[in-house]
């Protein structure tokens, strides 16, 4: 691992250009191998705080992962050392668009801060800045955001349906016929024929369908179109011919 590490700091998530190099996900320079270690003396506007072994983090032109954000977004920095911390700083271009003020206390060994972009869109490049409390210098990390995409932190539109007009055209309502039931062995008419004057039930007539005739004081309904051969096949004998209403 080439020279030592002094400094003590970056931002972790959405990852950093160092943070895209110490995980092999970009081609860079010696940067992978200390990613905390971008620092430089306070006011600079770069990516590599000024380092010339660290360079890479300047090159705009390298294929650095583009994060998709809302307007709001919640920065997170990894510290190796806690030093005492004058404020951290959030720009894109020359506009501070975030600021924290450190206390000029030892923070955590990571902090979060949610940071309000304002009216920027499209694709940023944003820098977080890390002003040290004890020392003239800064810890430098530039992430690249695509804001108002699909990140994390965009929240998703209400779902809204449409009703349909209340002119639109509806196919007719059919009526199921009344369901009755019947004895088993029974078979219902094929038809529904109108009301038909009740005759005396005869032996040897002729019967169709939906006929109505009396026995024995009760009104029948023909099921089956029949002829009576057989004086036996009265109404109340043949459930299969005849229904009682």
């Amino acid at each position: 691992m080439p020279g030592d590490a002094h400094a003590h700091g970056y931002v972790s998530g959405p990852m950093s250009r160092q943070a895209q190099c110490a995980q092999g996900l970009v081609g860079c320079g010696e940067i992978r191998y200390e990613p905390q270690s971008a620092e430089g003396p306070k006011g600079l506007r770069s990516c590599s705080g000024g380092v010339a072994r660290f360079a890479d983090l300047d090159d705009d032109s390298k294929a650095w992962q583009v994060q998709s954000v809302g307007r709001t977004v919640t920065f997170n920095w990894t510290f190796t050392a806690q030093h005492r911390t004058q404020n951290w700083e959030y720009y894109i271009g020359d506009t501070r668009v975030g600021v924290v003020d450190g206390n000029n206390q030892q923070p955590a060994q990571s902090v979060s801060h949610t940071v309000d972009l304002g009216s920027f869109t499209g694709r940023q490049k944003l820098l977080a800045v890390w002003n040290i409390g004890d020392t003239a210098n800064a810890f430098y990390s530039c992430i690249d955001l695509q804001i108002g995409g699909a990140g994390s932190t965009t929240t998703a539109p209400p779902m809204t349906t449409t009703t349909p007009p209340a002119t639109t055209t509806r196919p007719p309502v059919t009526t199921n016929p009344p369901v009755t039931t019947r004895p088993p062995g029974t078979r219902p008419p094929t038809t529904t024929a109108g009301p038909t004057p009740a005759g005396e039930w005869k032996v040897h007539a002729q019967y169709a369908i939906g006929e109505v005739v009396t026995y024995q004081g009760g009104r029948y309904r023909c099921l089956q179109a029949h002829t009576v051969h057989d004086p036996n096949w009265t109404p109340t004998a043949t459930p299969a011919l005849w229904q009682r209403l």
